[in-house]
């Protein structure tokens, strides 16, 4: 039996077609105005170097603007995302001594980033691409969700006033700490004295705190980190939670930046 060569070609055709179809489905472009603006990132593995100290690295990406920690100061300036590259203004820092390998932090930070690294963006995943060392980042709502407000644990890392933020070697050594339970005691520490008192949540993001202490005296310096958290701590506050960051923001201006422990 015979078979007609057009028949024949026109099925050939009709297979390339659906393994064409099939291959360019596989191989969707990539989304190229995805951005890392508005999110923040954590380092989960570092190819070619380690960070000092251990890290990790946290970026955060907020209108035009970068912060940087990789586990010493944090650091921040204006980022310009454009063709995949990031450049960054030079970084201005905050000047906190750190123990150990992490006092090289800094500088390992600032020669990577401003080193103009080539930026790739795969959903909830960002890799940094430096001249020897790659960076692969999460974003940090993945690798850390939201910590409950209530019955966590929480640290004092940062005290705010009206005019700064303020780290320091005395803050990370008496650490001060608090935990809201869930009927709204409050119990932990201000630096010197244990707190005791209550916490009214909600609704939204307000907590109105009604604190009080033990009467003990410590060194100068100490006493001074125990009455900037009292004067956050006093009256209503904004709470926010991000990830393992707990923010408090008090109407009088103060402050605390605390972390789940």
């Amino acid at each position: 039996m015979r078979i007609s060569p057009r028949p024949l070609a026109v099925l050939l055709a009709l297979v390339g077609a659906v393994v064409a179809g099939c291959g360019s489905a596989d191989k969707e472009p990539a989304d190229d105005t995805a951005t890392p603006m508005g999110h923040t990132y954590i380092s989960t593995e570092v190819v070619g170097g380690e960070i000092p100290g251990g890290g990790p690295m946290t970026l955060t990406f907020t209108d035009g603007r970068i912060s940087a920690n990789s586990g010493c100061n944090s650091a921040g300036g204006t980022v310009d995302l454009s063709n995949h590259v990031l450049h960054t203004s030079p970084l201005a820092s905050t000047l906190m001594a750190c123990p150990g390998d992490r006092e090289r932090a800094d500088a390992w930070q600032s020669d990577f980033l401003e080193s103009d690294p080539t930026w790739r963006l795969d959903g909830d995943r960002l890799t940094l691409t430096g001249k020897s060392v790659t960076i692969q980042l999460t974003d940090k709502k993945i690798v850390s969700p939201d910590k409950p407000l209530t019955g966590t644990a929480w640290v004092v890392t940062t005290m705010l006033t009206p005019d700064a933020q303020i780290r320091s070697t005395t803050l990370d050594q008496v650490s001060p700490n608090l935990t809201i339970g869930d009927g709204g005691t409050v119990s932990g520490t201000a630096g010197c004295n244990r707190i005791t008192g209550t916490a009214g949540v909600g609704p939204g993001d307000a907590v109105n705190f009604a604190v009080a202490t033990t009467k003990m005296m410590c060194p100068p310096e100490v006493m001074e980190v125990e009455q900037n958290v009292l004067r956050a701590l006093d009256g209503r506050t904004t709470a926010t939670v991000d990830a393992d960051t707990l923010t408090l923001r008090n109407d009088n201006g103060y402050g605390l930046i605390l972390h789940a422990r």
